[in-house]
């Protein structure tokens, strides 16, 4: 990406966290990035442009997170890799994770451009098979996966958001830590009798995926 791309896309996100849509303009993104505001006309024509730009970039990024987790051999360790790379990209890039889930409502549009929403449509399908293929195996009990992902992505997201506001003080390690050990005590209730077991010994005593 360009370096002036790159800068004017950090500042919207910025921008847009700290004021909303309502405080946020061309003119006032422009002095943050620090160019004229017709200057800043001649990479985009409005705001609604550059904030799909920082959504569309947040995207791409987390997908490289998750999907890289495809190219473990067995379903449980493709699960946990994709949960480490969700949690790595929350933690490394917390404004990109806060505003790829803000609604279209919310930046300023009637929905998201069609490439944006593919990449979430695409990301949505790639945890509800990851779900699947862990029923299929006997990791996780046989129920609908799509209701199972959505139970888990919400206790994920809101470990994450209550970590991003502050409410856990502690240091990226020991959340990490605390998110891993709640999400395996969450998990234990999808959990065949025999993973359930092997999530206790593998949360209480070290962090070797187990091999199923």
């Amino acid at each position: 990406m360009p370096a002036q791309r790159e800068r004017i896309l950090a500042c919207a996100c910025e921008l847009y966290l700290e004021t909303g849509l309502p405080g946020f303009s061309m003119r006032k993104l422009a002095k943050n990035v620090g160019v004229t505001a017709p200057a800043l006309y001649r990479h985009y024509d409005g705001k609604e442009n550059v904030l799909a730009d920082v959504v569309r970039e947040a995207y791409q990024a987390y997908q490289g997170y998750v999907y890289r987790a495809l190219q473990a051999s067995t379903p449980i360790e493709r699960f946990f890799q994709a949960g480490e790379g969700y949690l790595d990209f929350a933690l490394e890039h917390p404004r990109w994770y806060k505003i790829m889930f803000s609604s279209p409502e919310r930046l300023g549009m009637k929905e998201l451009p069609d490439d944006i929403e593919a990449m979430g449509c695409g990301v949505h399908q790639f945890w509800i098979d990851r779900v699947r293929e862990c029923m299929q195996v006997g990791i996780l009990k046989e129920a609908d996966p799509l209701q199972t992902a959505l139970t888990m992505w919400a206790h994920a997201h809101g470990m994450i958001l209550l970590y991003h506001q502050g409410f856990f003080p502690m240091d990226r390690e020991e959340f990490q830590s605390l998110f891993e050990k709640s999400g395996a005590r969450m998990m234990s209730g999808f959990a065949t009798s025999s993973f359930a077991g092997q999530l206790e010994e593998l949360y209480m005593e070290d962090q070797t995926v187990p091999q199923v």
